[in-house]
């Protein structure tokens, strides 16, 4: 049985349990703390930032993967020398660690993105706001942002003088996209590369709140454009796992690259229900070198909604009396506003339908912190 390490307890590390156990792999969890939501696979609890904890953990595993993107990467590349694999790599993961590193390096594959620029001191500040259209643009802490925390729209760069102060500030362009997009894949080492159809995300203040599967209205030609993009990365980034990569597309079909994220994603938690393989069995598969599984749909749609806030659990029996189809997970988080605890999935066969029905299901259980 190949032992499979994950860093992070979260709830991605929580939902690749049962995947694991479907795939005969032994998963073990290097938990943040004792009641995190992967608690029940959890062998160590401790500091992923402690090069000797982690070290010690990857001793008692083959591969290497991770729940998050924060462990640092001189920390990996010392546990690397002991002969673990690291999937994705310390190299891949540096692309997310930072946000101007991730800007550089799809700017070096030619990758279409936002016009973007660094505010720091050797830079005319002047210079960098010209480069990326003018005002309104998009401030972005470098490091540590997600869910819309570190990043600002703004109008004027006393906006973001307290960002500044600390250090570089990445600058975007404001982009005018129709909407936002994930295209998800999964890469195995020596390359098997399977995508998934691209999804739409839909967001609220800077959160997302929905997923719709396959995102409507999608020609062959724009899948295809797609999954060259995707591709293009994956590959030349050297991927091993799932690879989100979240876009912006424009009013005349193409699209630009917002973020990366090398791990599975909350845009791909519908294809548990929805695909044939899920993302997280997919991860397994990718990271542990076992043949990719078959991405394609049970249904002709499936609609994820995002649980923030709160779960009443008490309140689950109602909702699945009045949404039997309905699909709630429960991360087991306490509750905090604004927090990801849980998601909601429903499959079916048309869309406003059933993202009625997962709404619904949603609204019986949430409950906002």
């Amino acid at each position: 049985m190949k032992k499979v390490g994950v860093i992070g307890g979260g709830q991605l590390a929580r939902m690749m349990i049962p995947a694991a156990i479907n795939l005969g792999l032994d998963v073990q969890v290097f938990a943040e703390a004792e009641d995190s939501p992967a608690s029940l696979a959890a062998t160590w609890v401790g500091d992923y930032r402690d090069v000797e904890q982690v070290s010690t953990f990857a001793a008692r595993v083959e591969v290497l993967t991770f729940d998050h993107e924060h462990v640092p990467t001189e920390v990996l590349e010392q546990v690397r020398v002991s002969g673990v694999v690291i999937a994705p790599s310390p190299e891949a993961l540096a692309l997310t660690h930072d946000k101007i590193v991730m800007r550089k390096s799809l700017s070096a594959l030619e990758v279409p993105q936002p016009r973007w620029g660094v505010i720091e001191p050797s830079v005319s500040s002047a210079e960098v706001v010209e480069e990326v259209g003018g005002f309104p643009c998009v401030a972005k802490k470098p490091i540590g942002g997600y869910d819309g925390k570190g990043v600002r729209v703004i109008d004027s760069l006393q906006e973001i003088e307290d960002w500044i102060a600390q250090g570089p500030v990445l600058l975007e362009e404001k982009v005018p996209f129709v909407r936002e997009l994930a295209l998800v894949s999964a890469r195995r080492h020596g390359g098997e590369w399977v995508p998934w159809l691209p999804v739409e995300t839909r967001q609220v203040d800077g959160v997302c709140s929905e997923v719709i599967a396959p995102a409507p209205g999608m020609s062959s030609a724009f899948i295809q454009q797609a999954d060259t993009l995707s591709r293009l990365i994956a590959d030349e980034v050297g991927i091993v796992g799932v690879l989100a990569v979240e876009v912006f597309e424009l009013p005349d079909g193409s699209v630009v690259v917002n973020e990366l994220a090398m791990r599975p994603h909350n845009s791909g938690h519908v294809f548990t229900e929805l695909s044939i393989t899920s993302q997280f069995e997919q991860h397994l598969r990718a990271v542990a070198d076992i043949p990719l599984g078959s991405p394609s749909f049970t249904s002709p749609v499936g609609v994820m909604v995002n649980i923030l806030g709160g779960i009443e659990s008490a309140a689950k029996d109602a909702a699945w009396r009045v949404v039997p189809e309905a699909k709630i997970h429960d991360y087991g988080k306490t509750a905090r506003a604004g927090r990801k605890v849980g998601h909601v999935v429903v499959t079916g066969s048309e869309l406003e339908h059933t993202l009625a029905r997962a709404e619904q299901a949603r609204s019986l259980v949430n409950r906002p912190g």
